[in-house]
């Protein structure tokens, strides 16, 4: 019996991930969307988050999705993200330099800052940590 499905994870930039999965988890609008074999068809928004994929065999691929939309058809699940990256591949200093210097432009009360850019940067510096601490989870590293 079949219990895969293709899925294929894209950017703008490049194809990031193709390949049977048994799982893919994702984090939408309304919260994480886990999709398996036999899911029905489906078409949601995609928020900065890790993407999460149980390749054929068991094997576990965690990717940073800074948005982007998801769509399953059959038993296809595409993944269409605006920018995305293999955990493995995030800068965590830079990312945790960005959380601060993003936090610290939404705590400054003086000078021009634009509110909605620095929400922005903080949300995508926070799932960008996110992504790799689900990999250091997986991993039995955090």
């Amino acid at each position: 019996m079949v219990t895969t499905m293709q899925c294929d994870i894209v950017s703008a930039e490049a194809q990031i991930y193709s390949g049977a999965v048994e799982l893919l988890v994702a984090t939408g609008v309304e919260g994480e969307l886990g999709v398996c074999f036999g899911h029905a068809a489906l078409l949601t928004r995609l928020i900065p988050g890790p993407i999460r994929v149980v390749e054929a065999g068991g094997e576990e691929q965690v990717y940073y999705a800074s948005g982007g939309f998801i769509e399953v058809q059959g038993d296809v699940v595409t993944v269409l993200a605006d920018t995305a990256v293999r955990a493995d591949d995030i800068d965590e200093a830079a990312a945790e330099t960005a959380r601060k210097d993003a936090k610290e432009a939404l705590a400054n009360q003086q000078g021009e800052i634009d509110y909605g850019r620095a929400s922005a940067q903080l949300a995508e510096a926070m799932a960008q940590l996110a992504a790799l601490r689900k990999l250091k989870n997986r991993a039995g590293r955090g």
